[in-house]
């Protein structure tokens, strides 16, 4: 029997004693493509920032060379594109969070007005121009449709740097991007008629597609009524666990859901989004969504960019380098000469036409669906379809570009033509007192104290008004009060006052919010509009709020008493005893101001105790007078 064989147990090295970690090879895919993105965006983004071409440059510049045609770090643009959508989806929900029901309402002409002229006479002169060139009749009509489309995503971003969306062009803009987010539904639903009659479809059910349709009503109805009557108490019981993280959720399922469901009857989910956006928008919870939301609002929409710079197919400019630039060139111009024509038929600002027709002229993220879904649909082929969206993607590329050259060439002349441009306040400051506002309320408050030699940063948007104010010697700071970073450069970190006396209500009442948020320090001290403003001062705690027109009317009154033979003394002091009377009143009535009834009942109440205390001092006065 032969003797066993002993064996030497192999010596361990070092590399068996590594840790059961996961190795780089092994590490799950969306840890790589994060890693990929962020390194991406964080690399290409302040550089493009540095040379002057603006951020969304920098996302697409990042998109284009980690995709397919760049280094080919991410393949599966598709993908990334769906989900980077979100990021639209979120900024239409904080854009519906900005516009009240009632402010909707009052856009309804623009919306239905100008943004079906922009959609049908930018489709109808494409749909001519392509035909013209020998194109078919049904590629024609769904190329001029899908083109006429603009990106949501590039104009209120831009718009939004550039603070625009308070101004006429802006607000006409933003009609007409929700118009065209409403007009994409019948686009899409005309589309598979469309590839019946081009003979290779003959599966459309006709009565499956009206059922189809038929759900449309009962989701939207279903959106308004919940938004109405449940989604406030719901928000107010999830506030109350004091779970900050827990509300940030709420507030992404509220997006995530409303997206979801107007996608599962095929509407857009950037417009249910918005929809919900704007049933929030008087509640008292907007300002804690729109904080929560922001950031990711931000880094989505900088990866769907991204994802836009990856999707352009080079392959398909490579093969028809000219036919593609036809296309990009032939449609931006088209669209360029309807828009601008539209903007003058507007009676746009003659300084904001030229980034209003920009804006407006480039391609938009949904006709990159359309195109897809009229290939799906056999409209036309899918090397077509390439080509289009390829045209679309390389306009969102190109617009930025041009935008930059608009700013640099255009406006500076147009500036030479009587547009007064002004510089941003740029180094910081460190008087003790902050004016938002140089009106004609802001400005008596900064020369009462000039008088007395209090130094104070007065800041106001305004460029033309800042220009008359600087001729007579006044030092004002051209910028908006409602951006921290500007805030920050006039001083609000070390400053112990701001006084809010800007005449338009949402924007006072966001510098308040942004100054209780991030300046603790500051004593406010507002100019309140109406009454209704006045109340929503105090309700975020802000005691030194003075009615703009209160006091004169109180001195009118003094001097219309004068005038009909009262004494001065007595009209002096029946004017002060009413000012008295009129402030106890609103000091009692501001816990009731949401209630009407409530509200109506105290203020009749403290009419007639005001009317008798009046007649009993009257009566009293003229026995004096007849037994003195």
């Amino acid at each position: 029997m032969a003797a066993p064989v002993l064996r030497k147990k192999p010596k361990r090295t070092h590399r068996d004693l590594r840790l059961p970690f996961p190795t780089m090879e092994h590490a799950p895919a969306w840890l790589i493509n994060s890693f990929i993105y962020l390194s991406a965006a964080v690399i290409a983004v302040p550089l493009s920032k540095a040379l002057g071409l603006g951020s969304i440059i920098g996302y697409l510049a990042a998109g284009i060379a980690i995709g397919p045609w760049g280094l080919g770090l991410v393949n599966d643009v598709q993908e990334i594109l769906h989900f980077a959508e979100f990021g639209v989806v979120l900024m239409l929900f904080l854009v519906g969070l900005e516009l009240e029901p009632k402010r909707l309402w009052s856009l309804r002409r623009p919306i239905f007005g100008w943004g079906s002229a922009q959609v049908m006479g930018c489709a109808v002169v494409l749909t001519a121009v392509a035909m013209g060139f020998g194109v078919d009749w049904r590629v024609a009509l769904v190329a001029g449709l899908g083109l006429a489309l603009s990106s949501t995503a590039i104009a209120l971003q831009v718009m939004g740097e550039r603070n625009l969306l308070p101004t006429t062009s802006g607000q006409s803009s933003f009609a007409i991007l929700l118009f065209q987010d409403v007009a994409a539904i019948p686009i899409l639903a005309l589309l598979p008629l469309l590839g019946a009659f081009s003979g290779q479809d003959s599966s459309l059910d006709t009565a499956s597609k009206a059922l189809e349709s038929l759900k449309i009503i009962p989701v939207i109805a279903g959106i308004v009524l919940g938004g109405r009557l449940a989604l406030r108490p719901v928000f107010r019981w999830i506030s109350r666990s004091r779970t900050p993280e827990i509300f940030t959720a709420a507030a992404l399922l509220l997006v995530v859901g409303t997206a979801a469901l107007m996608q599962l009857v095929g509407l857009s989910m950037a417009l249910g989004a918005f929809l919900a956006g704007v049933l929030l928008a008087e509640s008292e919870y907007r300002r804690e969504l729109e904080t929560d939301i922001e950031p990711f609002k931000g880094l989505l929409l900088g990866l769907f960019f991204i994802a836009v710079g990856m999707s352009i197919d080079f392959g398909v400019l490579r093969d028809s380098p000219g036919l593609m630039a036809a296309v990009v060139a032939g449609f931006l111009a088209v669209k360029g000469v309807v828009i601008y024509a539209l903007a003058r038929m507007m009676k746009l600002p003659f300084q904001e036409q030229p980034v209003f027709t920009l804006l407006l002229a480039q391609g938009g993220e949904f006709a990159f669906v359309v195109f897809q879904a009229a290939a799906g649909a056999n409209v036309f082929p899918a090397k077509t379809a390439s080509l289009l969206i390829g045209a679309v993607a390389v306009s969102m590329l190109v617009s930025p570009l041009i935008l930059v050259a608009i700013d640099r060439l255009l406006l500076p002349r147009y500036a030479n033509c009587g547009v007064t441009t002004m510089d941003e306040i740029a180094e910081p400051q460190s008087a003790p007192i902050i004016i938002a506002g140089f009106g004609r309320y802001g400005q008596i408050v900064s020369r009462v104290l000039l008088a007395q030699g209090i130094a104070a940063t007065v800041l106001d948007h305004d460029a033309e008004m800042i220009e008359v104010a600087r001729k007579f010697g006044y030092r004002v700071f051209y910028g908006d009060a409602t951006r921290l970073d500007l805030l920050r450069t006039a001083g609000a970190g070390t400053a112990r006052i701001l006084v809010v006396a800007v005449d338009d209500v949402a924007q006072s009442l966001e510098i308040v919010d942004l100054a209780q948020a991030h300046f603790a320090q500051l004593e406010i001290v507002a100019r309140a509009r109406d009454v209704t403003h006045w109340n929503k001062l105090r309700d975020r705690k802000v005691m030194l709020v003075e009615r703009e027109l209160f006091e004169s009317s109180l001195r009118s009154a003094r001097s219309v008493l004068e005038l009909l033979g009262f004494e001065p003394h007595a009209a002096r002091l029946s004017t002060m005893r009413f000012r008295r009377h009129n402030l106890e009143l609103f000091e009692k009535l501001h816990p009731h101001y949401q209630d009407s009834a409530k509200l109506i009942a105290v203020v009749k109440q403290g009419r007639q105790q005001l009317e008798e205390q009046m007649a009993q001092e009257r009566e009293a006065q003229q026995r004096r007078r007849t037994h003195g």
